[in-house]
């Protein structure tokens, strides 16, 4: 075990966990944050994606100890103080059906809009290809982003 500072969410957090342990499990079951979801372990859907300083990373498969000295935001702070433009554009289309992936979803294209204004569908793809949805709602998904690059970062 290993003591480490972290930033998540703009809150400061001491962790005394293994230096391996997966950052997803670290948000979870050691601060509490549930939002962000465990998908398959492998980092092939998505489901835990969280930013670490801004970029979109699947944080199942990315170690502690990677994330000392950098910024970690999980979909809690994602439009904690006034709701993001993704988070409104989701609202508007209704794109959850299950909602499982959702937070992962939500967080690459938060971080896709963030690089790229005013992505085309190719972008879209590009960004989202690695956020598996089984309900298959890429259509809404796409549409979600289009609208939310129209509405601008509301965060």
């Amino acid at each position: 075990m290993a003591e480490f500072q972290l930033s998540v969410n703009g809150k400061s957090f001491k962790v005394d966990v293994e230096e391996d342990m997966p950052i997803l499990w670290v948000v979870r079951d050691v601060i509490g944050l549930t939002g962000t979801k465990f998908g398959c372990g492998v980092a092939q859907c998505g489901a835990c994606t969280v930013h670490l300083d801004g970029m979109p990373i699947r944080s199942c498969s990315t170690p502690v100890a990677v994330a000392v000295g950098k910024k970690i935001t999980t979909i809690e702070g994602i439009g904690e103080k006034t709701q993001h433009a993704v988070q409104q554009a989701w609202i508007e289309e209704q794109v959850p059906q299950c909602g499982y992936c959702q937070s992962g979803q939500i967080m690459s294209a938060v971080a896709l809009l963030k690089e790229n204004s005013n992505p085309t569908d190719e972008d879209i793809d590009l960004a989202m290809q690695g956020n598996i949805c089984r309900c298959g709602t890429y259509v809404r998904i796409k549409k979600a982003i289009h609208r939310a690059a129209k509405m601008g970062d509301a965060s």
